[in-house]
């Protein structure tokens, strides 16, 4: 069994209500600190980088949540303690609990991103009981990043914010490592807001959870020293936030898309912040909405344990969709959506009423995010061209190669190529040859305008795609140019559709469509083609995101040697 919590709308619209919201996610984890505080245990999976840092991770991403609720006023005597204590051992070379030195690209990097917003925002807690000995290791620890290198990507914004907050208490930092640090954020920004995570890099979540984000956290604690600069990340994120509220529903999740999915709530940290900094992206009213829908909606899933510790996992406990950086504590950086807890008890927001989303275009071209957003239905769909360069990230092919991205489905992560059922392709076309299942990955050539996304690409040497995605009121409909050597099956598929055998659900099969409907949703592939044959599709469960078992339609058709055209119908909009 796990742990269940039943939150409303109204445990996060009052901020006495908000603060024992956030309390009750915290309190399961008091008894799995270390003895010193410095460390915390919460599972015996574990990661690319050291099982030493887990721990230490552990103990640093509750803050996320603590920094804010106590900047806003809130008490808790044993968390004082805890991290009081801890930050004391962890930064001490002498205590059996110290954290150690770091190395280039340490992951300890990104954990003191969250010990300067303490730093920052709750000099009280987290910096001024600390004994001058103490700040002194404290400072020395945190310096570790100023003799190493950080990522060329996001991580340059904790390098930056780290020498920020050892600047505001008055202790050495480290002013070229600060300039080098935003010179290259610079040099990622592309336009209406957006950076791309790194040269080349994605325009996904990172935006939101740090690249848009950290902008104005800068902006607040350094709008006098550096006016324009400032000036330039608030007006960055109004014009992001334009384009970011097309990521949500209208019943609160917002697309599954790109890597760290088990960040989960953090997806809404952007407006949180935005809160704190005094920028209106949106209106007031609108912003709540968004925040209060979102949160709730996440803490209702089940994706806690039955101790009440967060899980690895998207909208239910599942390992196999983590990356290779994702240790036990890791989820705990969804509570960065909590920023908002800062705000003073006079401040509007806590007055305000929580506005549904404003009237969306149905169908809104992103191109500063190479998407297409179409809202129906209670869901916010993203179609996309894909990449065109493959990096090192766990299930990259699932998280930017589909062809289609929803907040209600989520979409799914193969077990293996050998199977269709293993392969579990949602909105792909999945090739079965050779023995094996192959579908896109970084495509050669991409292209996308308001009226839809053209995409070239080889799922493997011997055929070539050229793929046409064309929204509608319906869905979305798919032609592809398939040009062979070897005579094989093409299996065009849809979203994968909850199937709780508890509950009723049905699934259809004729020669020239599929569907399946269940009281999670709905989708049906038709077939444009003459020789396709409706299908649906049973994947391994554990696949998808969002739910444990779903069934797939799609379209089946027989590739034979030469070119020939495929075209089939995505329909996952009904009429309202």
């Amino acid at each position: 069994m796990w742990k269940q919590y039943h939150f409303t709308e109204q445990d996060f619209s009052a901020k006495a209500f908000a603060q024992t919201s956030l309390l009750k996610l915290l309190e399961p984890l008091k008894s799995f600190y270390s003895e010193s505080g410095a460390r915390l245990s919460l599972g015996v999976t574990s990661t690319l980088y050291e099982n030493d840092t887990i721990p230490m991770e552990a103990f640093a991403r509750p803050l996320w949540g603590l920094v804010p609720f106590w900047a806003g006023g809130g008490k808790n005597e044993v968390f004082e303690s805890i991290y009081r204590r801890g930050l004391a051992a962890g930064s001490n070379p002498k205590n059996p609990d110290y954290w150690h030195e770091c190395h280039d690209y340490d992951q300890k990097f990104c954990e003191m991103a969250v010990i300067a917003y303490g730093m920052l925002f709750a000099r009280e807690q987290v910096w001024n009981p600390l004994s001058e000995q103490e700040k002194a290791n404290l400072t020395e620890w945190l310096w570790e990043i100023n003799r190493h290198e950080c990522c060329a990507c996001n991580w340059q914004w904790f390098a930056i914010l780290t020498n920020l907050a050892l600047y505001k208490c008055g202790q050495p930092y480290s002013k070229e490592r600060m300039e080098s640090g935003l010179a290259m954020l610079e040099s990622y920004y592309d336009q209406g807001g957006w950076y791309n995570d790194g040269n080349g890099g994605e325009k996904d979540y990172y935006n939101p959870f740090v690249m848009v984000s950290y902008g104005l956290f800068y902006s607040i604690f350094m709008g006098k020293e550096e006016p324009e600069r400032c000036a330039r990340f608030c007006q960055r994120a109004k014009e992001f936030a334009k384009d970011y509220i097309y990521w949500f529903s209208a019943e609160g999740p917002s697309i599954a898309y790109g890597r760290s999915m088990t960040y989960r709530f953090a997806q809404a940290e952007f407006f949180s912040i935005s809160l704190l900094a005094g920028v209106e992206v949106l209106p007031l009213p609108v912003v709540k909405g968004i925040l209060v829908r979102h949160l709730t909606w996440w803490l209702n899933q089940p994706i806690f344990d039955n101790a009440g510790v967060l899980t690895i996992g998207y909208a239910y406990p599942n390992l196999q969709m983590s990356e290779s950086y994702n240790g036990p504590g890791s989820p705990y950086w969804a509570l960065k959506a909590f920023a908002f807890l800062a705000l003073p008890d006079d401040h509007p927001f806590w007055n305000a009423e929580a506005a549904p989303l404003p009237q969306l275009e149905k169908q809104k071209f992103l191109p500063n995010a190479d998407m297409i957003l179409q809202h129906g239905n209670g869901d916010a769909v993203a179609l996309v061209p894909g990449r065109t360069q493959t990096d090192g990230h766990s299930h990259s092919i699932e998280k930017y190669s589909k062809f289609a991205y929803s907040a209600k489905y989520a979409f799914s992560i193969a077990r293996s190529q050998m199977t269709l059922a293993e392969l579990a392709p949602d909105s792909m076309l999945a090739f079965q040859v050779y023995g094996c299942c192959f579908v896109k990955n970084a495509a050669e050539s991409t292209k996308i305008s308001a009226d839809g996304v053209v995409c070239s690409w080889s799922p493997i040497e011997g055929i070539q795609v050229t793929t046409h995605i064309v929204p509608n009121a319906r869905g979305h409909l798919r032609i592809h140019e398939v040009t062979s050597n070897v005579d094989c099956t093409a299996c065009d598929c849809g979203f994968a559709i909850p199937t709780d055998d508890r509950c009723e659900f049905s699934c259809k099969e004729q020669a020239a469509f599929a569907e399946v409907r269940s009281a999670g949703g709905y989708c049906k592939a038709e077939a444009g083609s003459a020789n396709g044959c409706g299908k649906v599709l049973v994947p391994d469960p554990n696949t998808n995101l969002n739910a444990p078992k779903t069934a797939i339609p799609m379209v089946v058709y027989q590739i034979h040697k030469g070119t020939q055209e495929l075209r089939t119908q995505i329909t996952y909009f009904e009429q309202e």
